[in-house]
Order: C-alpha cells, then sequence, then structure tokens
C-alpha cells in the first residue's frame, strides 16, 4: 500500500507539473507560483525598436493559442494585459543573452539589454503560456530574477549528404533549437554521398555530385542497396532564405564543406581534383573511402573558389572545413603528393594533411574568417588560428585548449543522436552506440583536467550532432533529436551537474505539450524502465531503472512488483525466456523487453586470461554470461572484443553439472576488422587444475555462434576455452594486414 501511494504521489506531481509548465532550459534564477492568470484579451508591447521582431513573433504565438486573445497595442480595450519588452541600460556586468520575467494578472514584462535578450525571454514566456477554455490564454505566475548562458556555443549539427532534408524542414529544425535557447547549426553540406550546395563556379557539383544511383539498405554490416536514384541540393537562394531565418532566431549557421577527405561526390563532378584522375561515382554506401582530395594548386585553386561563394552566402566566424577521417593510402601513391611533400618537406601523409588544413586556414583568414575542423586536424600540427570540434572522445579537445585553441567538445559517449537511445532490441536501425536522454544529461564540456586552469576558457561549448545514415525522413530525425537535443540544451544553458533527471522529467512533461501543438514525432523510449544485466548479493539477474514503481513477468507469466530494483533470473526454464517490465500505473503503453538466455552457466563466476580491449570492456568477464546475446547492429557495451590477442575463458559452475551443449556467441564481420575465432579449445575440470579436452561436435551459426554438442551430457564443475585470434586481416579485406578483432558477447551452456 505504501508503494502504491507513493507512486501516486508521483504521478500526480508530474502532473501538476506539466500544467503548471516549468521551463527547458531551466533559468539561472527562477521561481513558479500556483496562481494562475486567464487572458481573454492580451496585447504584446515594446519600448525599444530592436525588440520589433521578437515582440512580433510573441504577438505570432498569441495568435496560435488563441485567434481572438492576441490585439494590437493601439487597439486594446483599457486594462487589456500586457506582455511588454523593456530594454534596460547596457550594464557591462551583465553577459550577453541576460533577461529576467515578472508576471502578473495585469500583465508582464521581459526586461533584457539587448535583441538576444528579449528573444530568450520571449522563449521562456511562450513555454509557460497555454490555450485554455473559451479561446482564453493561461499563464501560470512565475518570476526569473536573471537568466542567462553558461556556455556561448550551443548547437546541434544536421547532416544533409546522406539523406536530404529540404528547406521548409530545416527551417523547423531550427525553430526547434530556438526553443531550446541554442545558438548555432552546423550544417553538414558535403560528403561521398552527396554535395547540397549550389556553387555557381562548379555547376557539375549540383548537377552531378547532388545525385547518386542508389542507397544502403538495411544496416552497414548486411551491405545491401537499391537502384533508385536519390539526391537534392540547396540553390543559393534557399541558402539565403535559410540564413535570414536562422538569424531572425539568433541562431548562426556554420557551413560544413568537407576537405580533403569525405570528398567522393565532389570527385564525381571534378575528378581531375583527385589522385587518379578518376572516373568516379556519388557513393551509394557508408562509411570512408580512399579516394580523396589531391593536394596541388589546382586543387586548393578550386576549394578557394567554392569557400568564396560559401562565406558569402554565410556571414558567421567560423566555416568548418571537415578534415576528418581522410585515409592517406591514395596521397602514398600519387606521385604529385610525394613531390608536394619533398618541397613542403614533409616526412608522412599526417604532416600532408596539416599542410592542405593550413593553406585552407591561411586562405579563410584572409577573408576575414576561421576554420574550425573535427580533431583529427590536430594530427601533424594544428593549424594556428584552427578551432577543434571534439568528436573522439575530449582528449582531442583537451590538446587544442592546452595549446589555446577555440574547442567545440561532441564527444560520441554523449552527443551522437544518431546512436540508439534505449534498449536496440525495441529501436528502429540505428548506427550502433547508445546514449540515452540521461547520459546526455550528465554531460560536462569542460573536463575535469581543465577544471581551474587557463585552457577551461577555451572550451566554448558543446553539441549535439546528427549523422544520418539511419534517418531517412524528417519525423525519423525529430525521434532521434527529441528529446536528447533539451538535455543537451540543459547542460549548455544552466550548467553541467545543476539539474536533477527526475526534476528534469518533470519539465519535460511540460514541453512535450508545446510538441504535441507542434505534431512532433519526439521519442517516447525514455519513459520505458531500463533494464540492464548485474548481480546482487552473487545472485545474477537485472538491474531496472525508473522513475517510478514496477512490475515484471517472466514470458506470459503473472506479474510481480520489482523489489529492490533488482529482478533476479528465473531457472525454473532453461533456454530463451522474455522478460518484461513496465511502470505499476501506466499499464503495459510503456514496457521494456528483453529476450534472455538462461542456461547452466548464468552470472556464474568468469576468468578472463586476457583483459578485454579498453574500447569494448563491457562488464568484464560478467558479459558472458549475463544471459543477453549482442545486438546487431553492434551496440559496444553488450561485447568484449580483443585485437590480435588469444583469450582464455574459464567458468566455474559452483558444482557438478551435466552439459551436452555450448553455444559460443562471437561475431564475423570483416567489414569492420572483426573475425570469428581461429579455433577454440575446450576443456573440463571438477577442480580447476587438472584439464582434460572436451571434444563436442561443432557447428557455425551465421555471423553468430558457435554450437558445440555432445552425444551425451558429461559432468564438469569447470569449463574452460581456449579462444585463438584469426591474426591479421588478409590482403584484400579492409584493414589488410592489420591485427583482426575478436569479439565475443554469451558463452551459453546447457
Amino acid at each position: 500500500m505504501k508503494t502504491s501511494l507513493i507512486a501516486a504521489f508521483v504521478l500526480l506531481w508530474l502532473q501538476v507539473k506539466a500544467q503548471q509548465g516549468f521551463i527547458i532550459p531551466q533559468p539561472q534564477q527562477v521561481s513558479y507560483d500556483s496562481e494562475r492568470f486567464d487572458y481573454t484579451l492580451a496585447t504584446v508591447t515594446f519600448d525599444d525598436p530592436m525588440f520589433k521582431s521578437e515582440a512580433r513573433m510573441l504577438r505570432a504565438y498569441l495568435a496560435s493559442l488563441s485567434a481572438s486573445a492576441p490585439v494590437e497595442a493601439g487597439r486594446a480595450p483599457q486594462k487589456t494585459p500586457a506582455i511588454r519588452l523593456s530594454r534596460i541600460k547596457a550594464d557591462t556586468l551583465l553577459p550577453e543573452g541576460w533577461y529576467s520575467i515578472r508576471t502578473s494578472a495585469s500583465g508582464s514584462i521581459i526586461q533584457a539589454i539587448d535583441p538576444k535578450g528579449a528573444f530568450y525571454g520571449v522563449q521562456s514566456m511562450m513555454q509557460q503560456l497555454k490555450p485554455g477554455p473559451n479561446q482564453s490564454i493561461v499563464l501560470h505566475a512565475f518570476s526569473i530574477d536573471e537568466d542567462y548562458p553558461r556556455f556561448q556555443w550551443r548547437g546541434m549539427h544536421l547532416d544533409v549528404s546522406r539523406h536530404f532534408f529540404p528547406v521548409e524542414f530545416i527551417k523547423r529544425y531550427i525553430d526547434l533549437l530556438a526553443m531550446h535557447k541554442m545558438n548555432t547549426f552546423h550544417w553538414h553540406l558535403t560528403d561521398d554521398q552527396g554535395w547540397r550546395i549550389e556553387i555557381k563556379s562548379f555547376p557539375k557539383l549540383t548537377e552531378v555530385g547532388a545525385w547518386r544511383k542508389g542507397s544502403m539498405v538495411g544496416h552497414y554490416s548486411e551491405q545491401r542497396f537499391d537502384s533508385l536514384r536519390y539526391g537534392g541540393f540547396y540553390t543559393q537562394e534557399d541558402v539565403k532564405q535559410v540564413v535570414a531565418y536562422a538569424r531572425e532566431r539568433h541562431v548562426t549557421i556554420v557551413p560544413e564543406i568537407e576537405m580533403p577527405g569525405h570528398a567522393k561526390a565532389a570527385l564525381a563532378a571534378y575528378p581531375e581534383f583527385s589522385c587518379t584522375g578518376g572516373p568516379f561515382e556519388v557513393e551509394r554506401g557508408w562509411g570512408v573511402f580512399d579516394d580523396v582530395f589531391c593536394p596541388t594548386e589546382n586543387t586548393f585553386g578550386f576549394l578557394q573558389q567554392v569557400l568564396d561563394e560559401v562565406m558569402l552566402l554565410f556571414p558567421g566566424k567560423y566555416i568548418h572545413i571537415g578534415g576528418d577521417e581522410c585515409p592517406k593510402t591514395r596521397w602514398e601513391s600519387c606521385e604529385k603528393c610525394k613531390k608536394c611533400m619533398r618541397d613542403e618537406g614533409l616526412k608522412d601523409g599526417h604532416e600532408l594533411q596539416s599542410y592542405f588544413i593550413q593553406r585552407i586556414e591561411r586562405f579563410v583568414n584572409s577573408r576575414g574568417r576561421q576554420i574550425i575542423g573535427w580533431d583529427e586536424i590536430l594530427e601533424g600540427g594544428l593549424a594556428p588560428n584552427a578551432a577543434v570540434m571534439s568528436w573522439r572522445g575530449t582528449e582531442g579537445g583537451i590538446a587544442a585548449a592546452s595549446q589555446n585553441h577555440p574547442v567545440v567538445m561532441s564527444p560520441g559517449s554523449h552527443c551522437y543522436f544518431d546512436h540508439y537511445q534505449a534498449d536496440p532490441r525495441q529501436e528502429p536501425v540505428a548506427i550502433g552506440g547508445l546514449t540515452t536522454l540521461e547520459k546526455v544529461l550528465q554531460f560536462d564540456p569542460v573536463p575535469e583536467t581543465l577544471k581551474g586552469k587557463s585552457a577551461e576558457a577555451f572550451i566554448l561549448g558543446a553539441q549535439g550532432n546528427v549523422w544520418t545514415e539511419y534517418i531517412n525522413t524528417p519525423a525519423d530525425l525529430e525521434r532521434m533529436a527529441l528529446p536528447r537535443l533539451s538535455a543537451l540544451a540543459e547542460v549548455l544553458w544552466t550548467g553541467p551537474g545543476e539539474t536533477d533527471y527526475s526534476e528534469f522529467l518533470g519539465r519535460l512533461n511540460s514541453l512535450r505539450n508545446h510538441w504535441d501543438r507542434m505534431e512532433l514525432n519526439y521519442s517516447r523510449s525514455y519513459l520505458r524502465p531500463e533494464i540492464s544485466p548485474d548481480t546482487l548479493n552473487g545472485i545474477a539477474g537485472f538491474r531496472v531503472k525508473a522513475q517510478q514503481p514496477c512490475v515484471f513477468a517472466w514470458d506470459r507469466g503473472e506479474s510481480r512488483p520489482v523489489k529492490l530494483g533488482f529482478i533476479p533470473i528465473s531457472t525454473e526454464r532453461l533456454g530463451e525466456r522474455l522478460l518484461k517490465v513496465w511502470p505499476q500505473h501506466s499499464g503495459e503503453s510503456a514496457v521494456a523487453e528483453m529476450r534472455v538466455l538462461v542456461h547452466e552457466a548464468s552470472g556464474k563466476p568468469v576468468k578472463l586470461s586476457v583483459p578485454p580491449s579498453e574500447h569494448y570492456p563491457g562488464k568484464g568477464g560478467f558479459t558472458l554470461v549475463d544471459g543477453l546475446e549482442g545486438v546487431l547492429p553492434r551496440v559496444n557495451n553488450e561485447w568484449l572484443a580483443w585485437s590480435g590477442e588469444d583469450v582464455m575463458v574459464e567458468i566455474d559452475f559452483g558444482i557438478t553439472k551435466e552439459i551436452s551443449r555450448v553455444n559460443l556467441g562471437s561475431l564475423h564481420d570483416p567489414l569492420n576488422w572483426i573475425y570469428a575465432p581461429d579455433t577454440a579449445v575446450i576443456s573440463t575440470s571438477f577442480d580447476g587444475k587438472t584439464w582434460r579436452p572436451w571434444l563436442p561436435q561443432k557447428v557455425w551459426k551465421g555471423k553468430r555462434c558457435w554450437i558445440y554438442e555432445a552425444e551425451s551430457a558429461q559432468p564438469m564443475r569447470y569449463i574452460r576455452f581456449d579462444i585463438k585470434n584469426a591474426g591479421l586481416i588478409p590482403q584484400g579485406a579492409p584493414g589488410a594486414g592489420k591485427k583482426s578483432w575478436l569479439f565475443l558477447d554469451e558463452i551459453a551452456v546447457y
């Protein structure tokens, strides 16, 4: 009874929060009141012409809530409640974008020192205004003593090369950023799969480079393609329209023109700027390709003309030049590149790439702008004035900031919104990874190693990245961006570590009302309980994380309450089982499901002769007996992996068991340098000291596992697997000559 009462209280509290409002991102100093104002008429005024645009936006929003409530200021009856935008004298002590708000029954006032502050105040006010009965507008009383952003770069990225998105959706995307007080839109306009911006000097970039002869279907590992012509591009008039739209919303657009790699679409149009001369086609598939821009004078002349046109369209300070994932294969065998290296005194491909980036930087600087690039531009020497976008973790950002270079943090661990956002088993196909809403909210753009040091000042902020290999439509994109965009906005505006997750969810409930009115296709995955393998007091099972008390059921059995946030594995029946968990008071509308392999080794102690790679550590040996087969496409925390190493795995059943079958879960995915074991020798023991070979028949099952079956069961307490890595990758395969990877997931024993 006590648990039920607590759950009911939590639900009621969340509902009250949603009704009262509460703002995302959370203002720096805000208080909310239970008093409610119902406006049947309202007007918007301003006392400085520089706030005219913000006043117009707020008036349009009022009209969207009630056709009859908003009236022009000059025509409003006496005592009509007014929302007034008021400029206060600039104070050098107040940060850019500062504002305050006071509300009352007779009206409200938004005070700001500049149009940015007025705009941000309007965004906060809009989140608190809701449609009321009889065409009225409801405002729950609140006050913001002061509010301003913690970081100056609050961004979102969008890749329009892999999949193209029309101008109207780009504007909608900018609206989402503006609603969350984000101020930077990183527009990824060129890549191997399509060139998306008109360049008048080189018309074939869009005539040829904007179109491909098909697209990858399904996940990369499947290597399936359709044959449908696909593409699109933005005219320069389109771009001007989008830039103006963003400027009104105080969003700066940073265009990205990829170089020297990710250039196949450009080279398909102009193969003379490659090392081999082509011919090329715009890539249908995803990945990294060997053909890149050749660092010749003709190539630099081409890129400078392109950038000149780009800089005329985009007035912002930064031009993103990519710089990531540039193979050196073509350069290493190219006589033109070798001559360039001799002439410039460059010792390797990394220094040649640095030379390339520095040439481009000097040109961009000559036009009064600065370059920003992915963290690979650090390799071979960082260009003197370059800013760095750190995506391969935060190490690149730390290195750049330590050299007094501006940094935008965007690590894949927290900021890649093309990753799964919940259990992949219940999500549409994605590139991989797992970046939950709560994980995004925990992100801190300033690494601990920089805090309190002068280098901290060079961390401009962060951004979320949305790569679109597996995001085909605007609805797909909204689902992947929301609500994780909201969590990142909270971190960048309010500050990291300032928000409790439960409290954030209460405010998110309110914001969802706005999203529903906008008909946004946001993800609801965060409402499902999170289930993860774990142990409690030596018992294997599943940890449950949820905002409300939950119940669970195995297969189609009776539901039972989750106690201590833990569900022990039920061993009453071995084999594949279905575990279902859902919030106690929401029915099965937010059910989490997990298929579990229950077997004799479930949760038993595991010894590894060699620790797994730091990149794929899972939960150590427990990952091999936690009941979960690693999903495909791969989510790294469900696998253990070793690069070029053999490994011995030993399992202790605790007591003697009769065993007749073993499933050794591994992965064979040569495209990603992953190979099945060369051999796996099985031994058994009663004491863990004296071992004898066990030779059941081996059967290979697809890409996933070897199955060993014996004619009759054999007694044992311990079982050991001596697993041999496949060795070096063979010639002709991706990564030829490199160490192959060994990936293991579940070792199921029956």
